[in-house]
């Protein structure tokens, strides 16, 4: 059966589709009028992203590489401050927590927030700039993610991600690439980082 063909004309322009095709078009049309634009999400063109490690104007920091979606957070790329906000406890010694997302620095840093008392997550939460305020510790893969890309050199920095209520939390030490977890008393460096959706 041959789909309904419908002939659109405009000047000396001329198209022909078939209808449910057309009806797609009007539909996504019609929802790009009227539902809001998400959050966090910005058209980007290519040429318009710098180097991994370069900084990114605008965005708070150095471009820290694409990330592909995981779980329930799509593809974005991870955003590092250009400078470390200085070294805290992890907090929470001898506490379970449920920030134990290795790939969610925000997951993490949200319950962190909401249970109190970790002042590695309170610290990068904090931060500022380019009027973004929505930097976060980054979890356990994205540290590495840093380390990958060469993004910092040296230093032992918190991850979000717990490892255990008795065992501490997992952190990276950037000067040979060790990631471990360590007693969440112990002061470490903090790198807030965000994720700009595009």
């Amino acid at each position: 059966m041959k789909p309904e063909m419908i002939t659109l004309k405009h000047g000396d322009t001329t198209i022909k589709m078939p209808a449910s095709s057309l009806a797609k078009l009007a539909v996504a049309s019609v929802f790009a009028q009227v539902l809001p634009p998400a959050a966090n999400v910005q058209p980007i063109a290519q040429a318009d992203i710098p180097a991994v490690g370069q900084p990114w104007p605008g965005q708070g920091g150095i471009n820290g590489g694409f990330v592909p979606a995981i779980g329930d957070v799509p593809a974005h790329y991870l955003i590092l401050a250009e400078s470390d906000v200085g070294e805290h406890e992890w907090g929470g010694r001898n506490t379970e927590s449920k920030a134990i997302s290795r790939n969610d620095g925000k997951a993490n840093t949200d319950i962190l927030i909401a249970e109190g008392g970790h002042p590695a997550a309170e610290a990068a939460r904090a931060y500022r700039a380019d009027d973004h305020a929505d930097f976060d510790l980054p979890a356990a893969s994205q540290l590495y993610q840093a380390w990958v890309h060469g993004l910092i050199t040296e230093g032992a920095y918190w991850s979000s991600s717990q490892r255990s209520a008795h065992y501490g939390a997992f952190y990276m030490d950037f000067a040979d690439g060790y990631q471990n977890y360590y007693v969440k008393g112990y002061e470490l460096r903090v790198r807030p980082v965000r994720r700009f959706f595009i």
